[in-house]
């Protein structure tokens, strides 16, 4: 299991959980970060990232998106496991 920050540019995971409380969760899950919800890394800046989510872009900090445990697809649609960093 990854996590959202690991996306490279083009890759596009499913959302498995994520891992907060408070204001942090309440925020990634009403963006749409929910179980089973498709993300695309759309651009990489230095220490934010924009995601399409349920067809909107959104802007998030690396430390949000450590929040938000994923599996990256291929094209195909077959998942496989992220590099470490």
């Amino acid at each position: 299991m990854d996590t959202l920050d690991l996306l490279g540019e083009g890759d596009t995971g499913k959302v498995l959980s994520v891992r907060s409380s408070g204001a942090v969760r309440s925020r990634l899950q009403d963006i749409g970060l929910i179980p089973g919800t498709s993300v695309t890394c759309v651009r990489i800046g230095t220490g934010i990232a924009a995601y399409r989510i349920r067809g909107a872009v959104i802007a998030l900090r690396t430390q949000e998106a450590q929040h938000v445990c994923m599996t990256r697809s291929n094209p195909a649609g077959k998942s496989f496991f992220l590099p470490s960093r």
